[in-house]
């Protein structure tokens, strides 16, 4: 029973979304996932899409290149807060595209900590080519919560966990290039790791490329326990466990 901690069905590139979903949940054995907004409207998507499937659950915020008003963009977010909400994501810096509106970047992030921790929820975070700046804010504003799609350093892993944050880990560890990550998984415990997709983009080897959904979780959990030396059931079972501490207990 496998737990996708971070997808977004929402995407156009899921046309087939409703029948894709159900495959997966029956064929496939993937219990719960969690599909994430990244503004608004998308927001609205997941909340309805999780409505529609019991073993789906929505997070919502806004990406750091979609906040751009802070006034009333948060004030928005808080109106969607419902049962199915299970987190405020995806939120945090993205360097890579915009390195001008470090500032205003900053600010949005700064904005839905405080959000997460009005409503007693955990963040899901969204770090590229931001570390120092995004460890900066989290030591400062110690949400509960996941670094998705992790890609800095074992120091950086180490700070993280000392928070008490969780890694998140998806197709980038079977890719040839994955640089440190794989130093990273040997580093972290396992109950310090959720299992995510991003679908439909990252699909893991040999499936790099094309469309991902949460059936390739089993080739990201393969990798890791071949790094930790331990079965794929077993990193699927405790990465679960870590996923319902996370989202389900308050």
């Amino acid at each position: 029973m496998i737990f996708d901690t971070h997808s977004h069905y929402t995407d156009e590139q899921f046309s087939d979304r409703e029948e894709l979903l159900i495959k997966l949940n029956k064929q496939k054995n993937i219990s719960e996932i969690i599909t994430c907004g990244t503004d608004i409207p998308s927001s609205k998507e997941c909340i309805a899409l999780a409505n529609k499937f019991p073993f789906v659950y929505a997070a919502i915020g806004f990406h750091p290149e979609e906040l751009t008003r802070i006034d009333t963009d948060i004030p928005a977010l808080r109106q969607l807060m419902c049962d199915k909400v299970v987190a405020i994501g995806e939120i945090g810096l993205d360097y890579y595209w915009n390195k001008e509106n470090k500032e205003k970047q900053k600010d949005g992030f700064i904005s839905q900590l405080n959000l997460a921790k009005e409503l007693n929820l955990p963040v899901i975070v969204h770090d590229r080519e931001a570390h120092g700046d995004t460890l900066s804010i989290l030591k400062e504003y110690k949400p509960k919560g996941v670094l998705h799609c992790f890609s800095g350093s074992v120091e950086m892993a180490q700070e993280i966990i000392n928070l008490g944050m969780y890694i998140g880990v998806g197709g980038v560890i079977t890719f040839k290039n994955a640089k440190n990550l794989p130093e990273v998984i040997k580093a972290v415990p396992i109950d310090k790791i959720l299992l995510e997709t991003d679908a439909p983009y990252l699909a893991p080897e040999p499936f790099r490329g094309k469309r991902n959904d949460s059936s390739l979780i089993l080739y990201i959990a393969e990798k890791i326990g071949d790094i930790k030396g331990i079965s794929k059931e077993e990193v699927i079972k405790i990465t679960r466990e870590n996923a319902y501490r996370l989202f389900f207990e308050k």
